[in-house]
């Protein structure tokens, strides 16, 4: 049996190659389900006060409901970066199968081919569909070009402890580079015992031992980050 969500890479008509992660079956269900209910609560509230206007409160409201179960998800998936509120949400939006933002035309055919995907009822057409496809897409999907995927997870800057700098008494490989700012990320986690004893190790660099041999491995380290 295959995962429930999988990782495939696109790449850009620039050549940049992005890793998608399709969204699965569950995920999905649960965005509908919030947008439904709000669309729900919007239907609600518009017939009260559209119902002080009678008969042409009435037309005004089935035209309004319309708007709401079929263009808001195009609106919102081509003006809000792919997402409706319940993506948003649940922390998906919708894309081209290249990575690339989804547009006008194949946002309006995805959802309009909804009437197909929720054949004979209840999504039947649309839930076999992304279980058989290799990434989840039901047929306004497959007609459109489209993914839903799971938002990234953003992966916060690496920060070291704020050193003078200091430019290393001779060149490093760029393995030994890695390994001192691997450290300095760290250190804030460790004792001060335990810091001096690893920087202990490096003093053919520093020619210091404890915690001048530890200061020096930072403001190294800091000259080799050149960041803030």
């Amino acid at each position: 049996m295959r995962p429930v969500d999988t990782v495939r890479s696109a790449e850009t008509p620039e050549g940049v190659e992005l890793l998608l992660r399709p969204a699965g079956p569950v995920s999905r269900l649960l965005a509908f389900l919030v947008d439904q209910v709000l669309l729900g609560l919007a239907a609600i509230f518009s017939a009260l006060a559209l119902n002080v206007l009678g008969p042409l409160g009435l037309g005004l409201w089935f035209i309004l409901v319309f708007f709401l179960q079929w263009l808001y998800p195009v609106f919102c998936e081509t003006l809000a970066g792919g997402r409706t509120l319940g993506k948003r949400w649940l922390g998906l939006r919708v894309l081209m199968a290249d990575g690339r933002p989804v547009g006008w035309m194949a946002s309006l055919i995805r959802n309009l081919l909804r009437v197909v995907d929720i054949l004979p009822g209840s999504y039947t057409v649309g839930f076999i569909s992304m279980l058989v496809t290799r990434d989840f897409q039901r047929i306004g999907d497959l007609v459109a070009g489209t993914l839903v995927v799971h938002d990234p997870v953003p992966v916060p800057a690496p920060t070291l402890p704020d050193m003078e700098p200091r430019v290393p008494p001779r060149p490093l490989a760029f393995e030994d580079q890695a390994a001192l700012l691997a450290f300095a990320e760290r250190s804030p986690g460790l004792t001060p015992t335990r810091c001096e004893e690893l920087t202990d190790l490096l003093k053919p660099l520093t020619g210091r031992t404890g915690p001048e041999g530890f200061r020096e491995v930072l403001a190294m380290a800091r000259y080799l980050w050149g960041g803030p």
